[in-house]
Order: C-alpha cells, then structure tokens, then sequence
C-alpha cells in the first residue's frame, strides 16, 4: 500500500467500482458437480453493500476472467447492469467497459485478488486488493482492504467509499426509520 496518496479523496472521486468475481466477490473456492455444473458462494452483506452504494449513485461492473451463469443470475439480483466474462485480458477488458460505462480510468475502482487483475487495478484511479489477495498484489494496491475475499471485503469498500462521499451515516441510519 502507497503511504504518500490522498486515499480518501480517491475514494470520494470513485463513481464506478469493478469487481473481479472468483476471490473478491466469493472467497475463491469454485465447487464443480459431476456433470461440470459451477456452484459459488456469495455474502449477502457483500451484495447489500453494493446495494446501498448503487442506491447513492455509485456505477457498479464486474470484470471476471471466468464465464459463468452464476455470476449471470448473481448480477440479475443485485441490478448490476455492467459485466464483462470470460477475459483472462483484464487490461483490455477494462478499456471496453470504461467505453459501455461511459466512465474515464480515473474515476474507477478496480477490487482484485490475483495477478490477473493487475493490468486492470494500475490504469484505474484507486486499486484495491481484498485482505487475503496474493502477496504480490497487495504490493501493488493503493488500498487492502481487511476483509478477505467473498468475507465482506465488498462490503467494506462499499461503506468505506460511501464513508468517504459522508453519506454511510444517514444510510446506516435509514434502516431505522424503515
């Protein structure tokens, strides 16, 4: 992590957030049935997270190397809009979906947890890595974050850039007048 970046204006900048899926979004196991079938398990604070931060504003995609229907039927739940699958190129990926989002580099956020991800988390503006990421990428991160993958990593970016635009208060709040 880079000591000398203003973290929290990076944060406050981010109006789109990338999500790899397989160890940020799930903890990276990937169970396979006897027919080749793909089972993936997915926090729910995680996908609420990402809720509350689409509901103030925040663009969310995901950007994963795998091709899965799960990952389909995942994003149709939570209103994410936004994927690119099945590309191991993640730098070239991400320049097609900053063109779908209409976003430029530096106002997006790039969550990773493997090497593959790094082409993507150096071009965008804040570079994140999940608490239990590979050694190599949490070097390169601006920003660890202390939850591991697919254990409420997503969420804690989600509150922590939502913290960062002074709004997690009055959200967390909202639910008590619910």
């Amino acid at each position: 992590m880079h000591d000398d970046i203003d973290l929290a204006g990076l944060q406050r900048g981010t109006r789109l957030l990338i999500l790899d899926v397989d160890g940020v979004l799930t903890d990276g196991a990937l169970f396979l049935g006897d027919a080749g079938e793909q089972y993936k398990a997915f926090h729910s604070r995680d996908g609420h997270g990402l809720r509350m931060a689409m509901d103030e504003g925040l663009e969310v995609a995901i950007l994963t190397g795998r091709q899965s229907a799960v990952v389909e039927h995942r994003l149709q739940d939570l209103g994410i809009r936004h994927c690119i699958q099945g590309r191991r190129d993640k730098g070239e990926a991400l320049t097609q979906l900053l063109q779908q989002t209409g976003h430029r580099a530096d106002e997006a956020a790039f969550v990773g947890d493997d090497v593959v991800d790094l082409p993507a988390m150096r071009r965008v503006g804040l570079g994140i890595a999940v608490g239990d990421a590979h050694p190599f990428v949490r070097q390169h991160a601006q920003w660890v974050t202390t939850a591991g993958g697919g254990r409420g990593a997503v969420r804690e970016v989600c509150e922590d850039l939502l913290a960062a635009r002074g709004r997690l208060e009055a959200v967390l709040e909202s639910y008590l007048h619910a």
